[in-house]
């Protein structure tokens, strides 16, 4: 049995990498499973939702090994496991799924009934989400592994592209269903609240799916500028809080036809304060009547550290009469990986998509992640990418 160093949340604003359990074959409950399957982590990502948790903006308890963006090399299987092999190179969708329940069924498998005890949905290393051990790590042990994992057809070819193909477990799906919820088609004009890594990726789905002008909104100048290298229009939120004049300076006029959500909870305004339904009041203001909004970006049941009091319950002051007005089109809640991965790789594999040049992806190893947190926490224009056998230095 290997040894296992994982990335360990201890603290607000703080983590460590710890030497920590290698995976059992069992839930989080203790009981055995042969579903299963253990992954040596070939890439792991630090993604904004796990620096929701580390500044202390969750109720995640310390020693919670993080990580949900997943990509790994099967090394050992339960008997139940038919369609993967030992050696088998697959992407693992952040949302742990039973694949037999109704809602996994409809494929709605970020609502999975039968993976977390005190709701619906789980993933890996997230609060709340089922107590399933995070891929920040050297080894991790995934269920139901026939339903969850995405096999790569071919090994050599997924190395080549494996900065790329490391997107697929989250963002690059994530950006993807918010751009298809927010019904972005050819033509359509786009605007994107966030100029993060679910940003650029909810941008570069928008490109994918035909759309004529995408423009994405932040105050962070260094992510601004980004996006404009990677062909996408950026508006510079500091300027001042009329936002429909800024998008009329790009497309004639102060709206759009599709709007997407890439920020979530933590959102600010334009004076610097927290304002956590700032965005989705701007986005119901700029989109069109009978336009649609998709909603990628996370909210949560509890924020304990909200400014907003009724925030920290969960409670937004949304200016909702005026989306109900126009006809929009809202939807929100967790990304079902599993509708989308494989077109997705199959778009990068055939070079449709550089997602990895679009979000800045930064390799760095699995034992500089606290300094990866620190930089990605104080704004740099990166998605960094973990490396825990040193196997992406060498692709």
């Amino acid at each position: 049995m290997a040894n296992n160093r994982g990335v360990v949340y201890t603290g607000p604003g703080e983590v460590e990498v710890q030497d920590i359990a290698y995976p059992k074959m069992e839930a989080p409950s203790g009981k055995a499973i042969e579903h299963g399957v253990i992954l040596k982590v070939v890439s792991t990502n630090i993604c904004g939702s796990d620096q929701h948790m580390v500044r202390g903006r969750t109720t995640a308890p310390a020693g919670m090994v993080l990580g949900h963006e997943i990509t790994g090399e099967v090394i050992e299987k339960g008997k139940d496991v038919e369609f993967l092999d030992i050696g088998d190179l697959v992407s693992v969708p952040f949302n742990v799924a039973c694949g037999r329940c109704r809602t996994c069924k409809e494929g709605h498998t970020g609502l999975c009934l039968h993976v977390n005890d005190e709701r619906a949905g789980g993933a890996y290393g997230y609060v709340d989400m089922g107590g399933w051990v995070g891929g920040q790590a050297h080894y991790v042990m995934v269920p139901y592994a026939d339903f969850n994992l995405l096999k790569f057809p071919d090994r050599d070819q997924a190395m080549d592209r494996i900065r790329d193909l490391t997107m697929l477990s989250d963002i690059l799906p994530t950006g993807f269903h918010g751009a298809l919820n927010a019904k972005v088609g050819a033509g359509s004009t786009v605007y994107v609240a966030g100029a993060g890594p679910v940003g650029l990726a909810a941008a570069a789905s928008a490109h994918l799916l035909g759309a004529a002008v995408v423009m994405i909104g932040d105050f962070n100048q260094q992510r601004l500028e980004h996006a404009r290298k990677m062909g996408f229009e950026p508006i510079d939120l500091s300027r001042h809080d009329r936002l429909g004049e800024m998008i009329a300076a790009v497309v004639g006029e102060p709206k759009v036809d599709s709007a997407i959500d890439a920020v979530g909870f933590e959102a600010v305004g334009h004076g610097g304060k927290e304002q956590p339904a700032v965005v989705l009041n701007q986005m119901m203001e700029v989109t069109r009547e009978a336009g649609s909004i998709g909603i990628p970006g996370l909210y949560v049941t509890e924020d304990p550290g909200a400014t907003e009091k009724a925030a920290q319950s969960g409670n937004l002051s949304l200016r909702f009469g005026l989306g109900w007005a126009k006809g929009h089109s809202f939807h929100t809640g967790q990304t079902p990986v599993v509708q989308y991965n494989r077109q997705l790789m199959q778009a990068i594999l055939h070079g449709r998509l550089n997602i990895a040049e679009i979000v800045n992806a930064q390799v760095i190893s699995l034992e500089d992640a606290p300094q990866g947190y620190q930089q990605f926490d104080a704004g740099v224009a990166s998605k960094f990418v973990l490396d825990p056998h040193g196997l992406l230095g060498a692709a």
